[in-house]
């Protein structure tokens, strides 16, 4: 079985939706909803948060995420790059003895992911041989790269595949996928020596597009409410016609 850390990065200076990380999201700091998927999951090791930030700390122990470090405000910056912060997290928990096999990179601003998720994840991780395998969208055939066009500096446009003419019918177009964002689950080697969160073989999981919500501002957050909303209601209907 492989060792499997659990990662929720959760800085504090998020500028969409000002201490998003903490503010309450239908009753529950949206903190909240990561931590109960990461905690429910099956396959992870062990879950810890890294942020900066003492009061999103705080939260998190109070969520039941282990919180070991707090991060150097450094790796907390508008335009702090993902990998160094699962590098350094990585790194930290070595030099105390612990080592994984690979970790689990867990947004909390995708609350509707499932532990099912990250479970499936990680056994493709395991059962496909890959490098990291993160969570899709399928792409809308009018999206499909052998639809889309760039274009030129003159203004002519030319097809994304380089193809000379478009694939005609929708039927024959190959499936595409967009990057979700819920789970990404890198194998511990390719972060550290390959310095990359992808590596050489990349699997994707599919992830349903009407439970997919990646909280960036406040109309993310606004249909993030309506959504719960919705299931609440849907969840009482059940209850009273059962």
């Amino acid at each position: 079985m492989m060792n499997i850390l659990g990662l929720i990065p959760a800085r504090g200076g998020s500028k969409g939706v000002p201490r998003k990380n903490i503010k309450l999201l239908a009753g529950k700091p949206l903190l909240n909803y990561t931590a109960e998927a990461a905690l429910s999951s099956k396959r992870l090791t062990r879950v810890i948060l890294s942020t900066e930030d003492e009061e999103i700390a705080e939260v998190g122990r109070a969520c039941g995420i282990e919180v070991p470090f707090l991060r150097p405000t450094e790796l907390a910056q508008d335009t702090t790059p993902t990998l160094p912060v699962v590098q350094h997290a990585l790194r930290f928990l070595e030099e105390q003895g612990n080592h994984f096999d690979a970790v689990c990179l867990l947004q909390p601003t995708n609350p509707f992911r499932r532990a099912a998720d990250i479970d499936s994840c990680i056994e493709l991780l395991e059962t496909e041989q890959a490098d990291t395998v993160f969570t899709v969208l399928a792409v809308p055939a009018e999206h499909n790269p052998h639809w889309v066009y760039f274009r030129n500096n003159d203004g002519s446009l030319r097809l994304s595949t380089g193809e000379a003419a478009p694939i005609p019918r929708r039927q024959d177009l190959p499936p595409a996928y967009t990057r979700e964002g819920s789970v990404y689950v890198s194998r511990r080697d390719v972060v550290m020596f390959g310095n990359s969160l992808y590596g050489a073989r990349v699997i994707g999981f599919e992830i349903e597009r009407q439970r997919s919500v990646n909280i960036d501002n406040f109309n993310d957050w606004a249909r993030a409410e309506s959504l719960f909303q919705s299931s609440t209601q849907q969840t009482l209907d059940n209850r009273f016609t059962s």
